[in-house]
């Protein structure tokens, strides 16, 4: 028996335009979730044409984020975290991930897309642990000195923040230094985590990276840039590294064995974690 189409949500929040794609939403359909629509769905559809795997970037990037926060609230025992362009809820979001090693880790998300606040907001609405903050995350200044973020978190205290799969939608050159002002602010011995679309620069798999990037930046939702590593290095700024440094998400402290080799698709996302000192 085929599967049913996949359905658009009943309502749609205010503020949504529905004949415009979302990042967010666009990310949600690769995971196939419910939040998003018709025009969401085409994109992943014309990225397809060129790279049928083409949801597997968004599974790379999330499972990488599970492990990554794992690995902050253990290890690092962070408490504190800034997420940058959270998406939509799903399963083991950063809140869920941390605070149940951390319990007491306090997580303010940060997005300003309509649909993203307005499930955001429900889904947290009684986790006093937890902040929604409407702003661009682009725009480290707005960020930053805003009031809830100044005090909600401790900046005298270590802070984990997660730019993860939200740098390739920023087309500008000055896309690291987005990253050093964000660095910049941070106290000492706190977390960055970055994961973002690569073009690995080898024979194999630079062409699929640069077709896929071309029906990103064209289609509905009109970004996706696939940088080099030496590219995506930069957004680390000068902190360090974790071993085993900046490698593809699939690579980063995977949960086991593989059995199956990557596709073509999983050996364009690279993802990290730098400390700073």
């Amino acid at each position: 028996m085929a599967d049913a189409a996949p359905k658009s949500p009943s309502t749609t929040p205010v503020g949504v335009d529905i004949t415009r794609a979302s990042i967010a939403r666009v990310y949600d359909a690769a995971l196939n979730g419910t939040n998003n629509y018709e025009i969401d769905r085409e994109v992943l559809r014309q990225v397809a044409t060129v790279a049928p795997e083409v949801a597997d970037l968004a599974w790379a990037n999330r499972n990488f984020l599970i492990r990554a926060c794992r690995f902050l609230a253990t290890q690092g025992q962070v408490t504190q975290y800034l997420d940058c362009g959270s998406g939509l809820p799903t399963a083991e979001n950063t809140h869920q991930v941390v605070q149940r090693l951390q319990p007491d880790a306090r997580v303010l998300y940060v997005d300003n897309d309509p649909v993203v606040l307005a499930h955001g907001r429900a889904l947290l609405e009684e986790n006093p642990q937890t902040r929604f903050l409407e702003a661009d995350i682009f725009d480290a200044r707005q960020v930053l000195h805003s009031d809830l973020a100044r005090t909600f978190l401790d900046w005298d205290q270590p802070i984990a923040l997660i730019q993860n799969g939200t740098l390739h939608h920023y087309l500008g050159q000055d896309y690291a230094e987005v990253m050093a002002a964000y660095i910049d602010a941070l106290p000492p011995g706190s977390f960055v985590v970055v994961a973002h679309f690569l073009d690995p620069q080898t024979t194999a798999h630079s062409e699929i990276a640069r077709r896929m990037e071309e029906r990103f930046t064209h289609s509905p939702m009109g970004s996706g840039v696939f940088r080099t590593r030496e590219e995506i290095r930069r957004l680390f700024g000068d902190t360090e590294l974790v071993e085993p440094g900046l490698v593809l998400c699939e690579d980063w402290w995977p949960d086991g064995p593989r059995y199956t080799p990557l596709n073509q698709v999983q050996e364009c996302i690279a993802g990290g974690i730098g400390r700073k000192g």
